[in-house]
C-alpha cells in the first residue's frame, strides 16, 4: 500500500475548491472590507452592530467552519425561560442559526448564535465570503428579532 503524500499548502485558484484555513478565513475579510482582529488565541472575530463575532476553523482536519456570535444585549436570569421560548420561536421558522443561552459568572442570561459547516472538500472564496456574510447576517436577524421581542430600543445601548 502506497503511503498517502502529506497535503502541502497549495495558492488559492479562483473558482477552486481549497482547504479552510484561518488565513483564508482573514484573507475573504480583508478583500470585503471587514473589520476583524486575531486576539492572543490566534482566533479570528470581530464586532457587528455591537455583537461579537468569532470564526474558528475546527475538526479533525480543519475542514469545519464554526462562526459563533453573541447578542450584546445580557438578560436578567429571570428573563431565561422567555428567552428560550424566543429562541424555539425562531428556530420553528429557520434552520440557523442555531442559538441557545447561557449564563455569565454575575448571573446574567447571554445568548448565543451558531453557524457551522463542513468544508471537507474544500471551498472557493467565493463560497467562503458567501458563508461568513450569511452567518453575519442570519445571527444580526436573529439579534434584532429578540430585541423586537424584548422590546429593546437596540440605539439605546
Amino acid at each position: 500500500m502506497a503511503a498517502m503524500a502529506t497535503p502541502t499548502q497549495q495558492p488559492v485558484i479562483a473558482g477552486v475548491p481549497a482547504p479552510l484555513s484561518r488565513e483564508r478565513i482573514e484573507q475573504a475579510l480583508q478583500r470585503h472590507s471587514w473589520s476583524y482582529q486575531v486576539d492572543s488565541d490566534g482566533d479570528v472575530g470581530g464586532i457587528w452592530n455591537g455583537n461579537t463575532f468569532y470564526f474558528f476553523v475546527t475538526g479533525e482536519q480543519d475542514e469545519i467552519l464554526h462562526i459563533q456570535s453573541r447578542w450584546h444585549v445580557t438578560l436578567d436570569i429571570d428573563q431565561r425561560l422567555e428567552a428560550l421560548q424566543a429562541i424555539d420561536d425562531w428556530h420553528r421558522e429557520r434552520l440557523w442559526p442555531k442559538a441557545y443561552t447561557q449564563v455569565d459568572d454575575r448571573g446574567n442570561v447571554i445568548i448565543v448564535a451558531e453557524h457551522a459547516v463542513d468544508w471537507e472538500f474544500g471551498l472557493t472564496d467565493d463560497q467562503l465570503f458567501q458563508t461568513l456574510l450569511c452567518a453575519v447576517a442570519a445571527s444580526l436577524g436573529l439579534f434584532d428579532y429578540l430585541a423586537q421581542h424584548f422590546q429593546i430600543d437596540a440605539n439605546a445601548i
